[in-house]
């Protein structure tokens, strides 16, 4: 039987409510923990003694286009470290109406070309307080076309995107649209999109008239994926440097059908069984240049007394291979900062995205696996 007449109403427990102890009162030690764990502008000013405004125009590196002292960037900033302030950039975002944020999509990160984009984008992005939204699409159009859906999902304000595939026509809804995009490395000349690349024409040419000037005569060009706008120009800097040396172009003598390591290393054991006259390679990406020194090293053809390599690209390992490789270097760093400032600068304009691109130039990175087989000549 219930027990009559007890005072207030109990809990689950059987802990009367009104006989529970209260919470104690925070003391103002607990209370400054709690606050400088999540350090605001307010507090900031109050420390500091300026305004609000002021204290967001600083750490939003804004202290030089408001006319604010070095002497009071320096106290907020001071401040700021001190509390261990994080801006939040989500409120920022809302405020602005903005996310803050870009995507990059490359074909593959562990290698070193696109991973020298990528680095060099991240810091043109940090420049304008953006983050970035980083994708790999494994040189697969059809995951490449998932991350371009998820980017957009994220809201992001732009892409800089290294395309993959030999079409661009998936393409085609970001022209003239309304989210920025800027494609790197591969292009496609019917896309009205700007795009940054290197001079792959002069690149290439260079390359093998300096096989010519060594002598050769029997160079055969590694290739990567056919009609792709940086292999179609690097085979046709090739030819052109054949044409005018008026050395026959062969059309056997051009192979492959990807730039990976795989093709270049299936490929010369072919060429090597093929085209046994053959004295030297132009290898038109360092994956492909990596495979054909595998092959090389497996059929005891030693580098360059045998036979000659030259590589589109110049990966950091070139200059440390017991042969070091000479190559036509890119400038992945420049074309990355270009690629971020062209993206940028659609994101800040209400102007239409420019067309057309920007090549930037190579240069030939002479080491010791090209041999001289008869007098330089011209």
């Amino acid at each position: 039987m219930r027990a009559q007449g007890t005072i207030g109403s109990t809990n689950d427990c059987g802990i009367g409510m009104d006989q529970q102890p209260k919470p104690p009162t925070p003391s103002p030690e607990s209370h400054f923990r709690r606050a400088s764990a999540q350090p605001t502008l307010q507090g900031i000013a109050e420390r500091s003694g300026v305004s609000v405004t002021t204290i967001s125009r600083v750490l939003s590196g804004q202290a030089d286009r408001y006319r604010i002292s070095k002497k009071t960037e320096e106290a907020i900033r001071k401040i700021a470290r001190e509390v261990n302030f994080v801006p939040n950039q989500l409120a920022r975002g809302l405020r602005l109406k903005k996310t803050l944020k870009i995507g990059l999509l490359i074909p593959d990160v562990s290698n070193p070309f696109f991973a020298g984009i990528a680095r060099q984008v991240t810091l043109g992005a940090r420049k304008h307080e953006y983050s970035v939204v980083l994708c790999d699409s494994q040189d697969s159009t059809e995951l490449e076309l998932r991350m371009l859906a998820l980017l957009q999902s994220e809201h992001v304000e732009g892409i800089v995107l290294c395309p993959v595939g030999q079409s661009g026509e998936h393409l085609a809804q970001f022209a003239g649209g309304k989210l920025p995009i800027v494609l790197v490395d591969r292009f496609f000349p019917d896309l009205q999109l700007p795009y940054v690349s290197s001079d792959n024409v002069s690149g290439a040419r260079e390359a093998t008239e300096y096989l010519l000037d060594n002598g050769h005569r029997h160079i055969a060009c590694l290739q990567g994926l056919p009609t792709t706008s940086p292999n179609e120009c690097r085979v046709r800097g090739y030819k052109e440097a054949l044409s005018r040396f008026k050395v026959p172009i062969d059309d056997n003598l051009i192979i492959g059908d990807s730039f990976t390591e795989q093709s270049g290393y299936i490929e010369t054991k072919l060429l090597l069984r093929n085209q046994p006259d053959v004295t030297a390679i132009l290898a038109l990406s360092n994956l492909n240049a990596l495979g054909a020194i595998r092959a090389l090293a497996e059929e005891k053809r030693n580098i360059p007394d045998s036979i000659s390599l030259v590589s589109f690209d110049d990966p950091p390992y070139a200059a440390y291979l017991a042969t070091p490789l000479t190559c036509i270097a890119q400038s992945s760093s420049e074309i990355g900062e270009v690629a971020a400032k062209l993206l940028f600068d659609q994101i800040q304009s209400t102007r239409n995205p420019p067309r057309g691109g920007i090549l930037l130039p190579t240069s030939l990175v002479v080491r010791k696996s090209v041999k001289q087989i008869q007098p330089l000549f011209n």
